[in-house]
């Protein structure tokens, strides 16, 4: 089994600008993971 592994090269920063997004945590380290984005 493969697996994909994404870096920053990998992202496009803009991709998200001016949008308005929503994270959903699951489980005792959900906010925790929400605030390190």
């Amino acid at each position: 089994m493969a697996i994909t592994i994404y870096t920053n090269e990998d992202i496009k920063p803009g991709a998200i600008a001016g949008q308005r997004i929503a994270i959903i945590g699951y489980g005792s380290q959900g906010r925790a993971h929400a605030q390190n984005l």
